[in-house]
C-alpha cells in the first residue's frame, strides 16, 4: 500500500478543484472465470488513485463542503463466513482506521445516506459508463434532488464527469508512482534479457512466455497485460497472443511484455533474431524502426507538442520505406494521405502509469497536449510486413523477400525537467 498521506493528498487537491460539489466514485466489479471462479481482483484505476482501497462493491464518495465527513466510504462489512471462503475485509472500522475515511457505512446502507453528501452540492462529478447499474442509481438520486429543488433551493443542478478533472492529475506522476514505475521496468528488463538469453530455434513461443512471467512473479509481480511473443508470421500481428508456435531458424521474436507493480505498468518490445543473427533484410528493416525511435525519444522534453513524437517517427519511416522503394511518390503526400498506414498502422506512443494505457488527453482541439515533466509514455514505432499485405492504389507490390518481417521497438520514457529519462534501457537494443 502507497503512504496513506498521498492518497489524502490526492484527494485534497481533487476536493479543491470541485468546490461546492461532490464527486462520487464506484469500484470494479469481481469477474468470472468461469462458472463461479473469479479472476484475480483489480481495482478500478481511479478508485484506487483517490483511496488505495482493494475490494469490490465498494463506493467512495468526497464531499469537501460537508462539515465533518469530507471523504465517505462504503464498503462491505466484515463477514466471517464470507472472508472464510473469499479473503478478508477492512470492514467498516477498517475503511476508517486504514484508509483514512472520514465516515464509512455498509455499502447495504448507500441509497439510504449517499443523498445526505449530494444534497448541498452545486453538481455531481460522476464517470457514467463502466456500470450502468449504478450509472442509474446515480441518476435516480439527482432526479430526485431536483424534483425537490424549487423547496429548498439546493442541490446538485448538474453532474459533471470527474474524468475531466481526475485524469490530468493522474497524468502527472509523484516521486511515489515513479519509484513503482521504476521498479516495474527494472523488472520488465529483467525479464526481456532472460527472454533473449533463453530463446532459441525450436523453442516454442510459451516457453519464452513462462521465463518471463517467472521472472515477473519472483519479484512480486504480474503481467501488465497478456504477454506477446510472436515469432516469424506472428511479428505481424500487432496483438498476437496465442504464443504456441515453435520458433525456427531464421525467425525473428517479436516480445511485447511487461510487469505490473503496485498496480504501475511497464510496457517493453524488442524484437531479435531467434538464431543470434539477422538477415540482410531483416537487419535493414530493424535498423530502420531504431533509427525512428531514436528521433522520436529525442523530441521529448517539456514543452514540446506531445505530437512531435509520432511525426517524427512517421517522418523517418516513410524516408527509410522510399528508399527502398517498398513506398515511391512525394513524402509529403504519402505522410498527408497515410499511405504507409499498410506498413505502420498504429500511433507511436501512449501516456503510461496505472493503467498500461493510461489516461490524459492527446489532443485539444487543434492543440496537442504539451510535454512536462513527470509524464511517462511509451515510444514504439513499428513496420509490420505482413505475408498477406495489399499496398494502397498506387503503390507497388512488396517483393516476397520482405514479407513476414515484423519490428517494433518500444520504451517508457519518462519526461524529466530539461529532457527525458528512459526507464527501461537496460534492455538491449
Amino acid at each position: 500500500m502507497t503512504n496513506p498521506t498521498e492518497y489524502r493528498q490526492r484527494r485534497e487537491q481533487l476536493m479543491a478543484k470541485i468546490g461546492s460539489g461532490t464527486a462520487i466514485f464506484r469500484s470494479a466489479p469481481a469477474a468470472v472465470m468461469h462458472n463461479d471462479v473469479e479472476y484475480a481482483y483489480r481495482q478500478d484505476s481511479d478508485f484506487f488513485y483517490l483511496t488505495g482501497f482493494n475490494e469490490a462493491a465498494a463506493v467512495a464518495v468526497l464531499a469537501p463542503h460537508h462539515e465533518e465527513h469530507k471523504f465517505v466510504l462504503f464498503v462491505q462489512p466484515k463477514d466471517l463466513e464470507k472472508e472464510t471462503w473469499h479473503g478478508y475485509r477492512a470492514g467498516v472500522e477498517g475503511a476508517k482506521e486504514l484508509y483514512g475515511a472520514d465516515e464509512a457505512f455498509p455499502i447495504a446502507e448507500l441509497a439510504e445516506k449517499l443523498p445526505k453528501y449530494l444534497e448541498k452540492a452545486d453538481r455531481i462529478y460522476y464517470h457514467f459508463g463502466r456500470d450502468r447499474s449504478f450509472d442509474q442509481t446515480v441518476l435516480n438520486h439527482w432526479q430526485r434532488l431536483m424534483a425537490t429543488y424549487p423547496k429548498r433551493g439546493t442541490g446538485p443542478t448538474a453532474i459533471e464527469d470527474s474524468n475531466i478533472i481526475l485524469h490530468p492529475m493522474r497524468l502527472v506522476k509523484s516521486e511515489t508512482e515513479l519509484a513503482l514505475m521504476r521498479k516495474a521496468a527494472n523488472i520488465s528488463v529483467a525479464a526481456h534479457n532472460r527472454a533473449q538469453e533463453f530463446a532459441k530455434p525450436g523453442r516454442y513461443e510459451y516457453e519464452i512466455q513462462a521465463e518471463i512471467e517467472h521472472t515477473f512473479g519472483l519479484n512480486g509481480c504480474t503481467p501488465a497485460y497478456p504477454s506477446i511473443v510472436a515469432s516469424g508470421y506472428n511479428s505481424c500481428v500487432l496483438h498476437y497472443i496465442e504464443n504456441n508456435r515453435q520458433m525456427q531458424e531464421n525467425d525473428l521474436l517479436l516480445i511485447d511484455a511487461g510487469c505490473a507493480c503496485g498496480y504501475y505498468n511497464a510496457d517493453i518490445t524488442r524484437t531479435f533474431p531467434v538464431s543470434g543473427k539477422f538477415t540482410a533484410e531483416q537487419q535493414i528493416i530493424y535498423d530502420l524502426v531504431l533509427q525512428a525511435q531514436l528521433q522520436a525519444i529525442s523530441q521529448i522534453y517539456p514543452g514540446n507538442p506531445y505530437s512531435k513524437i509520432h511525426e517524427t517517427a512517421v517522418c523517418v519511416l516513410v524516408e527509410g520505406l522510399m528508399d527502398l522503394k517498398l513506398l515511391v511518390g512525394d513524402i509529403e503526400e504519402i505522410i498527408k494521405e497515410e499511405k504507409y498506414k499498410p506498413f505502420y498502422m498504429h500511433r507511436t506512443g501512449h501516456w503510461l502509469g496505472l493503467d498500461v494505457h493510461d489516461v490524459g488527453v492527446y489532443q485539444y482541439g487543434e492543440n496537442p497536449q504539451v510535454l512536462q515533466a513527470g509524464q511517462v509514455l511509451t515510444v514504439e514505432p513499428g513496420i509490420y510486413i505482413s505475408p498477406y499485405i495489399k499496398p494502397v492504389e498506387g503503390q507497388p507490390e512488396v517483393p516476397e523477400k520482405w514479407r513476414g518481417i515484423g519490428v517494433r521497438i518500444e520504451d517508457d520514457v519518462l519526461v524529466t525537467f530539461d529532457s527525458h529519462e528512459v526507464l527501461t534501457a537496460g534492455v538491449p537494443k
